[in-house]
């Protein structure tokens, strides 16, 4: 009898459906052999605890060879090929079109806070710096996530995990200044995909993170963008400390990622639908530039 995988099938709520979806997994065999057997796992140091092996897989979807698989990844539920800004055909590599631009009117910016990303947003309300709060399994303060350098008080929290379909470029989510550059964080280079997190829960305080922090209207909030196995590479793109509410930040090369908003609790009143569903432990599909949340009066 062939042995039942020990990871569940995850599920996610497509916002415009309201609908629950069976989330499509890129590499799910290369993934649970990683993460669900003894060898995979005994090779934890090499696959992801060092930048070679992300670098060497983006070395390889940057050579024009890697055209040949553009088409399997415009081939899965939710990639939306025909949003790129060029035809599938033009793109010169798999990373050429793993990190495109989308086509002008794509990502019409929304009201009030806005996604900055595409991905499965999560809300955790209320966070304190210092006590640990469940990040997809694991129990992680912002303290741990920031190294040590979180600043006290209490948070509301938007994790937006990207798929390898998504648009991997990421966007400020409203007007903000930018007086300090973004902080480097080294760490690992585990995947954030729900199978890696089923094992790993723990990764987006163990994996590289970088942290910008940004001054709004109402206050301080922080961006944090996460690496990830085969993200060999984390492109800052942006200029200047002023920064328009949809402005381009930057972008992820290949694998999935994810993007960690930090607001001070209590001055945004989040969406009811993505309340809701993070309240029952649902994420939600959400696409870039797509409203949130909005100030409080």
């Amino acid at each position: 009898m062939k042995k039942k995988s020990a990871s569940a099938p995850v599920e996610y709520i497509d916002r415009r459906t309201g609908e629950k979806v069976m989330e499509s997994v890129m590499g799910d065999g290369a993934l649970r052999f990683a993460y669900e057997t003894l060898l995979g796992r005994t090779l934890w140091p090499v696959l992801f605890g060092s930048r070679l092996i992300s670098d060497l897989l983006g070395r390889k979807y940057s050579s024009p060879r890697s055209k040949k698989d553009i088409l399997s990844l415009a081939s899965i539920p939710g990639c939306m090929p025909e949003e790129a800004e060029k035809p599938i055909s033009e793109y010169g590599s798999f990373n050429e079109f793993f990190t495109r631009r989308l086509k002008s009117g794509a990502r019409p910016i929304g009201e009030g806070i806005v996604s900055p990303a595409d991905g499965r947003l999560r809300l955790y309300l209320g966070a304190d710096a210092d006590l640990p709060f469940p990040l997809k399994g694991a129990k992680r303060s912002l303290n741990e996530v920031f190294d040590a350098n979180a600043p006290k008080g209490k948070y509301d929290i938007a994790v937006v995990r990207l798929a390898p379909v998504d648009y991997h470029r990421f966007h400020f989510p409203c007007d903000c200044t930018t007086d300090e550059p973004v902080r480097i964080i080294p760490g690992e280079y585990h995947s954030v995909n729900p199978i890696a997190l089923l094992r790993r829960p723990d990764v987006y305080a163990d994996n590289e993170r970088q942290v910008l922090k940004c001054r709004a209207s109402f206050g301080n909030y922080y961006l944090v963008d996460v690496g990830a196995f085969g993200v060999g590479t984390i492109v800052q793109t942006y200029t200047g400390t002023n920064h328009a509410k949809g402005d381009e930040k930057g972008y992820f090369k290949f694998g999935g990622s994810t993007v960690i908003v930090v607001f001070p609790a209590g001055k945004l009143k989040f969406d009811e639908d993505l309340v809701r569903n993070s309240s029952a432990g649902f994420e939600t599909r959400v696409r870039c530039n797509e409203k949130i949340a909005e100030e409080t009066n």
